[in-house]
């Protein structure tokens, strides 16, 4: 199998609601890049958030900490201004997922409100205008336990098993795999950030030659529970 990696340019600065699916479609197109059967596409949530109005008014040091706090189900974590947070949809990142990167001058980018309804929108969006059915995978950039850098992760997703359950099947050894679940979502939103870079204005990928199988998974499925979660 070979999977490639395909930048699509030319998405304009997005503003409440902007059709998100007609102008990421249309960049599709004049990109030459189709869409094709089987291909993922792969949307960073910033132009998400901008075209559902999660963006707000942040002047100054003091209002983002009100902000991160207002954003925050729960504070996991402290260390001096960088608040560990569980967000409401359950995810743990830094900040409760606020941003003031690639945002307008006093304005913070908050997460969707429900990125799985989000990643389906866009997908019905862009089937309805190309007649092609392509999975979305919304992302986000998260920091990680234990490792230096940040990588980009799932937080919606249409048209895909966020995970790839390989228990009870055979390794390439024969030995029957017990507990290995692949986080496949994950994966393919850390290759598509490879061509979209964080300073780019490349807010959209194609990845394309993964040959999955469609489903109906959740980002919400990669939320670990807490009765499983060996660090809380």
């Amino acid at each position: 199998m070979t999977v490639s990696l395909h930048p699509v340019p030319g998405i304009p600065e997005i503003r409440r609601g902007d059709d998100l699916p007609a102008l990421v479609a249309a960049a599709v197109a004049a990109a030459g890049l189709g869409p094709l059967p089987g291909d993922v596409i792969v949307v960073t949530h910033k132009v998400v958030s901008k075209a559902e109005g999660m963006v707000v008014g942040c002047l100054d040091d003091a209002e983002y900490r009100r902000i991160v706090a207002d954003e925050a189900a729960a504070v996991l974590r402290r260390r001096g201004d960088l608040v560990i947070a569980r967000t409401r949809h359950g995810y743990i990142c830094a900040n409760a997922g606020v941003d003031r990167s690639n945002a307008a001058q006093g304005t913070a980018i908050l997460l969707p409100r429900d990125p799985d309804r989000s990643a389906h929108g866009i997908r019905t969006g862009i089937h309805r205008i190309c007649g092609v059915d392509c999975p979305v995978v919304v992302t986000d950039t998260f920091g990680r336990p234990w490792r230096r850098g940040v990588v980009d992760v799932a937080i919606g997703v249409s048209g895909l098993e966020a995970i790839l359950d390989l228990r009870g099947t055979p390794d390439a050894s024969g030995r029957i795999m017990e507990a290995t679940e692949v986080a496949v979502v994950d994966e393919i939103a850390a290759a598509a950030d490879l061509v979209m870079g964080k300073a780019d204005a490349i807010p959209a990928a194609i990845v394309r030659g993964l040959a999955l199988a469609p489903g109906a998974g959740r980002a919400a499925d990669l939320i670990r529970p807490a009765d499983e979660d060996m660090f809380r």
